[in-house]
């Protein structure tokens, strides 16, 4: 009965060890100075087309495997006041309209992702917005169809980054 009892312990440690480091975080003792962090966050969407495929636990399982941890996670759909809000900046191009219309068709998952260097990995990690022009092992080359059904979105800067997370949570 003991040995049982410390496998299972010692296999709850082992989780907690394996866990990436900003997914367990540890408070520095009295005598340590908090260590100065380059860990920022990002915001990520898994988009309608990709979660009607059926492929958004394998791009969550990707953002975990390349060392993000989800800080919030969330699944909703877009009202057309949500979706034109969030893509003001898009108001005056061509293809407005069909973007909103496009990211209210149906449920999407929105992510804050935390890790060293979040939004230039992040960025990285999904892809040329053309899955054609995407890179092999890339999220828009394994699941996204066009320019228009790309699978994921992901902030470009800090700024975007702060602004996007802040509409979500």
């Amino acid at each position: 009965m003991k040995k049982s009892i410390y496998t299972l312990t010692s296999l709850l440690s082992l989780s907690i060890a394996a866990a990436p480091s900003c997914c367990t975080p540890s408070a520095p003792s009295m005598q340590e100075k908090a260590p100065i962090s380059t860990v920022d966050r990002t915001f990520a969407m898994i988009k309608p087309d990709a979660v009607k495929k059926g492929s958004s636990g394998a791009i969550i399982d990707l953002i975990e495997k390349n060392g993000f941890c989800i800080i919030n996670m969330k699944k909703l759909t877009f009202s057309t006041k949500q979706a034109e809000t969030f893509y003001a900046e898009h108001k005056e191009r061509p293809f407005f309209a069909e973007l909103v219309r496009f990211i209210t068709s149906g449920p999407a998952i929105v992510l804050e992702l935390e890790k060293e260097n979040a939004i230039t990995d992040w960025r990285t990690l999904i892809g040329s917005t053309d899955p054609a022009q995407a890179n092999v092992g890339t999220i828009r080359k394994m699941f996204a169809e066009s320019k228009s059904y790309n699978a994921v979105h992901g902030s470009d800067s800090p700024a975007a980054a702060k602004r996007e997370i802040g509409f979500f949570f």
